[in-house]
């Protein structure tokens, strides 16, 4: 069955973008810039999600909680900086957006600081793409809550069950399903192992496969 849309919200991180790299790396930079031992980059990878507060707060052994400020900001600071690095659009993403996005209308919502969000998509030369992108500072509340897709969806004016939220990790499918929309999951990303207890209405494998499974509203 091919889901009727009008209009796609992606997640970022783990979506469109392989960022995990410059991720882990700026994590490690943080807490080794206060004597604490770097982490693997795979446990690192499996902390990405819920925005970069959170991050670092499962970084961070529990005793050495109290230094959560200081070591964000220094994981904010060196990030900024690193931003692209190795920062890559996954494959099939830029030919798949650029042949749909006159077809669908696109927007990102992340849990990502929004300047950080578009400063990535501007320089892969992603941003053509959406009509708008919001990030986890962007309202009061981040995904799992669907307070940012329903803003999109006003201002799409479009109603939810003719959206699809497609992002790798249950936040997405949670904020999909509370706003109405349909939700899909890619399992090429960080967060598959939330789609167990979250599961979405369908999965891709590639990213350029969800336009198989999705036709534009009548």
């Amino acid at each position: 069955m091919k889901h009727a849309a009008r209009l796609l919200v992606f997640d970022l991180d783990g979506t469109l973008v392989d960022s995990k790299e410059d991720l882990a790396n700026a994590v490690n930079v943080a807490i080794e810039s206060f004597d604490l031992p770097p982490l693997p980059h795979a446990l690192i990878y499996s902390y990405v999600g819920d925005g970069a507060s959170t991050l670092i707060r499962r970084a961070l052994p529990k005793e050495k909680a109290g230094l959560l400020p200081e070591v964000l900001d220094r994981f904010l600071e060196y990030y900024r900086r690193h931003l692209l690095d190795t920062t890559r659009a996954y494959p099939g993403v830029a030919g798949a957006l650029r042949k749909w996005a006159g077809i669908y209308r696109m927007a990102v919502l992340t849990n990502k600081g929004v300047a950080m969000s578009r400063e990535i998509l501007s320089g892969l030369s992603l941003d053509g793409f959406f009509f708008e992108v919001r990030g986890g500072d962007s309202f009061a509340t981040k995904k799992p809550d669907p307070e940012g897709l329903l803003q999109i969806l006003r201002e799409a004016g479009v109603e939810a069950r003719e959206a699809v939220m497609i992002g790798d990790s249950g936040n997405d499918v949670r904020a999909g399903k509370a706003a109405g929309a349909v939700t899909c999951g890619v399992t090429y990303g960080l967060g598959t192992s939330g789609f167990a207890e979250h599961p979405p209405d369908f999965t891709i494998d590639r990213f350029p496969d969800l336009f198989r499974r999705i036709r534009p509203a009548d």
